[in-house]
């Protein structure tokens, strides 16, 4: 290991790469449909050149299948879709659905999060920023590597337009109160919710099958919804 590697801080990653089993459909489309819909993280964007067109702009990391960011994406054709999802299998299958339902309004980061946000998104260009049900590192050893911390949340701020939107929601109610802490320390950041806590489940977020089993289960749900001053 070279001196500079090792005086050189690491970021401590807020996921790990479950990469899985991808099926033979995602596969084609990782191979096939790349292009058509993911961006370089390498080179800088252009988003209106992306989509070819002027809309709103509307991120969500971690996607997980893709269910939930179709669905949104088909039912809100004048928004436009930024996923960032680092596990692939996950990827092929959301440009898959893309695929079948037709729709152009979505773009793909596969890649780290925070590093897009910093590097390839401009300043005040978000209309929303979305994070459903990320990872919560359950072990209080591990709670470091939580994606809402102070520093993502002052990000977000550069980031989002004014009155833009950061929607955030979890079945941990642990780390649920954690982000709401977090976030409500942010003086940019104002709290959707009347008693300023938590608010209801807006109709343009889909209940996800994973979701509905654990409601029918008795488990909960905590959306946080946040916009910018």
């Amino acid at each position: 290991m070279s001196v500079t590697e090792e005086n050189t801080p690491r970021r401590i990653r807020s996921f790990m790469r479950r990469q899985g089993r991808a099926t033979a459909s995602q596969k084609n489309a990782l191979e096939t449909l790349w292009d058509k819909y993911c961006l370089d993280p390498a080179q800088s964007c252009d988003v209106n050149q992306a989509f070819q067109r002027q809309a709103p702009l509307i991120l969500e990391i971690g996607f997980g299948n893709g269910d939930s960011l179709a669905a949104m994406a088909e039912a809100n054709p004048h928004l436009n879709y930024l996923g960032i999802e680092v596990h692939r299998p996950g990827v092929g299958r959301l440009m898959l659905l893309l695929e079948q339902k037709n729709l152009s309004n979505v773009r793909i980061y596969h890649h780290d999060a925070i590093e897009i946000l910093e590097q390839r998104i401009a300043d005040h260009s978000l209309a929303g920023v979305q994070l459903f049900f990320p990872d919560p590192w359950q072990k209080r050893c591990h709670h470091k590597r939580r994606i809402v911390k102070p520093s993502f949340v002052e990000l977000l701020t550069k980031k989002l337009i004014a009155g833009g939107y950061f929607h955030a929601a979890t079945d941990w109610e642990h780390y649920a109160k954690d982000m709401l802490g977090i976030i409500s320390a942010n003086e940019k950041m104002i709290n959707s919710s009347k008693n300023k806590t938590y608010c209801e489940r807006p109709d343009y977020r889909p209940l996800t099958k994973f979701e509905q089993r654990g409601m029918r289960l008795g488990h909960g749900v905590w959306d946080l919804i946040f916009r910018t001053s």
